[in-house]
C-alpha cells in the first residue's frame, strides 16, 4: 500500500486553498496583481518601511531562500523594488507606488478574513484554535 495514500493534513490544506481561491478571485475581479500569499509580505514592508531581504524574511517568519523568492515574485510583479545594500551581498526591498497603493485594500482584506475566520471558528463545536493547542501541547 501507497503510505502517501493517506494524509492526514489534506483536508486542511483543501480548506485554505479554497479559501485562498476566494482572495483569489475577489483580487482578480478588482484586476489586482497580487496573490494571497505575497499579501503579508506587502503589508510587512509597509509597516517596516524598506528592508534587506533578511529583515523580512525575519519578519514572515520564513528562511532567506523564501523571501529572496518572494521579493523575486513582488518584483516581477511590480510591486517593489530593489537596491544595493550596505555590503555586496545585502539587498533593500522597497514598496513601488504601485505595492504601497495596494496596501489600505491588502489590509482591509486580511482584517476581513481574520473576522470571518473566527467567527467561523466559534460556530464549529471544537474550535482549530483550541484543536491546534491541543496537538502541540500532546
Amino acid at each position: 500500500m501507497d503510505p502517501t495514500d493517506e494524509n492526514f493534513w489534506q483536508p486542511l490544506r483543501e480548506l485554505q486553498e479554497a479559501m485562498d481561491a476566494e482572495l483569489v478571485a475577489l483580487y482578480r475581479d478588482r484586476d489586482l496583481a497580487v496573490r494571497p500569499r505575497l499579501t503579508k509580505p506587502v503589508i510587512k514592508l509597509a509597516h517596516g518601511g524598506p528592508m534587506t531581504i533578511r529583515a523580512l524574511a525575519d519578519a514572515l517568519g520564513v528562511t532567506h531562500s523564501a523571501a529572496s523568492q518572494t521579493v523575486s515574485v513582488l518584483r516581477a510583479d511590480g510591486l517593489v523594488e530593489t537596491s544595493a545594500g550596505p555590503d555586496a551581498r545585502t539587498r533593500i526591498v522597497t514598496l513601488t507606488e504601485e505595492g504601497r497603493a495596494l496596501v489600505p485594500l491588502l489590509e482591509a482584506e486580511w482584517r476581513a478574513t481574520e473576522r470571518a475566520l473566527a467567527e467561523l471558528d466559534a460556530e464549529v463545536p471544537y474550535s482549530l484554535i483550541a484543536a491546534v493547542a491541543d496537538l502541540r501541547a500532546a
